[in-house]
């Protein structure tokens, strides 16, 4: 979380509103490396879920340190089952995957 008085920041990440002089309201997760994998925008009357961003930064980590071995689908907690990604997977997430409630 930062402030970015005069939008050096925001003009960078293409969240700075020039005509209002303000950043709009946005978050990136940047892994160790610099790379962002995740992006989300909000427009100011929409509140964020800080649990939720919680949860994708414990499954950024887990896939990282899987070295990409698992994946984990949406909704994924620690401690649940992950998959392993492979072409025969895709559409078919929901055959593998069953969250705990």
């Amino acid at each position: 979380m930062l402030s970015d008085p005069g939008g050096e920041i925001g003009k960078v990440y293409g969240v700075y509103d020039e005509g209002a002089g303000v950043d709009i309201r946005g978050r990136f997760l940047i892994d160790p490396d610099g790379i962002i994998q995740a992006m989300e925008i909000m427009t100011p009357p929409v509140g964020r879920n800080v649990e939720e961003l919680i949860r994708q930064i414990m499954a950024f980590q887990h896939v990282r340190k899987s070295d990409g071995t698992e994946a984990t689908p949406a909704g994924w907690r620690p401690g649940e089952p992950t998959l392993k990604p492979r072409p025969e997977l895709v559409g078919k997430v929901w055959k593998e995957w069953k969250p705990s409630k």
